[in-house]
């Protein structure tokens, strides 16, 4: 099930960011691997639940999260016209939903937000260094629009997609109620 997030969400979040730490730790990727960086990170994603913009996919535990958050203006150039996309943040899956799409599909649910907003593009930034990452969402059907690098950042990876983009016609996640989703 896909709802909207809250904050007794919290620690349930961060369980899925710390795994994730270990499994890019695992695969040498040097993602998220300074454990300092939990505490900024927990703090932008309370924001984010009490604006509504939080959502995670649950089945008895939770298996999944996205953030559809604003532009981030320290990559998309006002020439980006950043309010033509919704732009994914914090997606994360937990190591037990591999192999299910479940990645893959909440890219699908975050096109069926921009376009349920007129919007058409799906835009994201990810780790410059992950080339794993890169690759999954260029499987997906983004398109890497330019690598960003301001100096206090490691994210820059800047990439796009059509909102009308459906790559898992066959196992759409919907929301009880996405009307609540915020812009």
């Amino acid at each position: 099930m896909l709802r909207l997030a809250t904050t007794a969400d919290v620690d349930a979040l961060m369980g899925l960011r710390i795994e994730a730490e270990g499994w890019l730790a695992a695969a040498g990727i040097d993602q998220w691997r300074n454990p300092e960086t939990r505490g900024p990170a927990l703090a932008k994603w309370m924001i984010d639940i009490e604006a509504g913009r939080t959502w995670v996919v649950e089945d008895h535990s939770l298996l999944a999260t996205v953030t559809l958050a604003p532009a981030d203006m320290d990559f998309w150039k006002p020439s980006d016209f950043p309010d033509s996309a919704v732009y994914v943040a914090k997606l994360i899956t937990t190591r037990a939903a591999k192999g299910s799409s479940l990645g893959g599909r909440l890219l699908d649910w975050a096109g069926s937000q921009a376009r349920a907003q007129g919007r058409p593009w799906v835009r994201l930034d990810c780790w410059r260094d992950n080339q794993a990452l890169q690759e999954f969402y260029l499987r997906e059907g983004f398109e890497h629009v330019r690598t960003e690098a301001p100096t206090h950042r490691l994210s820059g990876w800047l990439g796009q997609r059509s909102a009308s983009v459906v790559r898992h016609p066959d196992a759409l996640l919907t929301a009880p109620d996405t009307s609540e989703t915020k812009r």
